[in-house]
């Protein structure tokens, strides 16, 4: 048996140069998260992170909750733990079955001045925030609703040896942003109902970037971290692209060329294969039409089309699943079909993302 990651969730730092959404910290409240199960188990730990704070992180009490049951979170025995700056904390383990695509419930009581929180930024799900401690309460009336998660990073199950994981690493695409908040219609959703065995942790970033920090640490600089770590993991799924190519344009600098994207993705193949991953590549998805200014541009465009025009002819990968052709707008590839268009020209809604789980052909992923 195997501590793996039945759930996972990519951090950012609050103090990031670009914000996509306004971060916070906390005060005495109780933060009330619902975290998506990938993967089951009847023994659960949780990981939390203060891993961009600077100043130590006291969290008071901590409570887990399933469809099975609850328990209190415990820290080499103790309620009570403190995470220093750039660190993370892993929960004793909790006798608290967990099906694979169920929800696990988390509270935690922030008892006293947390400064800005490390977070994930688009999570497409909802935390209830609300006064004093909570973390036995049922429902929190009055809480304040936020769309982010805090201070979590994940909640590991054990699992026999063999057990099959995956992780689908990159951007939006994968995190979720465009599909329906607390609906789990994000792509790793849907590829994860496809499955048959095994499951697929979710460690997209909105915003996240192949080559260069900007909205959280940049692929390479994060994937031992987030990908290689993970016991037992045996294959990486990724989709970068869009933002190297168009966040750039809301900045004033130059979109990344396709000849840098092209060595990027060919490093990252190398660094899976080195790591004994099979890596599926997607192509990158359409983004003309994008409603911020400044992120569509015939540069952008362009070398988009001659990425894709590589990954699609390339050995560096073990697999492609081709996103761009399961989404586009035929009569206008630049575009996504209208059909599967979240409104914002660069996102896909629910059906789009069912459609880019849907290009995943199961045989290369062979959980």
């Amino acid at each position: 048996m195997i501590w793996t990651a039945g759930f996972r969730t990519a951090v950012i730092s609050p103090y990031e140069e670009l914000k996509l959404t306004e971060p916070r910290g906390f005060d005495d409240q109780t933060v009330r998260q619902v975290l998506h199960m990938a993967g089951g188990g009847e023994l659960l730990r949780v990981r939390l992170t203060n891993r961009y704070g600077r100043t130590p992180l006291t969290i008071a009490a901590a409570r887990a909750a399933t469809e099975h049951g609850q328990a209190a979170l415990t820290f080499d025995g103790a309620g009570r733990v403190t995470i220093p700056p750039g660190e993370e904390a892993v929960s004793d383990p909790m006798e608290l079955a967990v099906a694979p695509g169920a929800d696990l419930v988390l509270d935690l009581y922030l008892p006293e001045k947390t400064g800005l929180a490390t977070y994930s930024h688009m999570p497409k799900e909802t935390a209830l925030i609300a006064g004093g401690n909570h973390v036995t309460s049922p429902t929190l009336p009055g809480a304040e609703q936020v769309e982010a998660r805090f201070f979590v990073s994940g909640v590991d199950v054990l699992v026999p040896d063999d057990t099959a994981i995956a992780v689908a690493f990159g951007d939006s695409w994968f995190e979720g942003v465009g599909s329906t908040t607390g609906a789990n219609n994000r792509s790793v959703d849907f590829l994860n109902r496809r499955l048959k065995r095994g499951w697929v942790v979710n460690q997209g970033i909105a915003g996240n970037r192949l080559l260069r920090d900007e909205v959280g640490e940049h692929a390479l600089a994060r994937f031992d971290r987030d990908v290689v770590s993970i016991p037992g993991v045996t294959h990486v799924l990724v989709h970068f692209g869009i933002n190297d190519l168009g966040l750039p344009g809301m900045t004033g600098r130059p979109p990344a060329t396709s000849v840098a994207l092209i060595e990027g993705f060919t490093t990252l193949a190398h660094r899976a294969h080195q790591a004994g991953l099979k890596i599926l590549a997607a192509t990158i998805g359409p983004f003309a039409g994008a409603v911020p200014p400044g992120i569509s541009t015939p540069e952008g465009l362009a070398a988009r089309r001659e990425v894709n025009d590589w990954i699609r002819t390339t050995d560096a990968f073990d697999a492609v699943f081709d996103v761009a052709r399961a989404v586009e707008n035929p009569e206008d590839p630049d575009y996504i079909h209208p059909a599967l268009d979240s409104g914002d020209g660069m996102h896909l809604n629910d059906e789009g993302a069912r459609a880019m789980a849907d290009a995943v052909n199961l045989e290369t992923l062979a959980l």
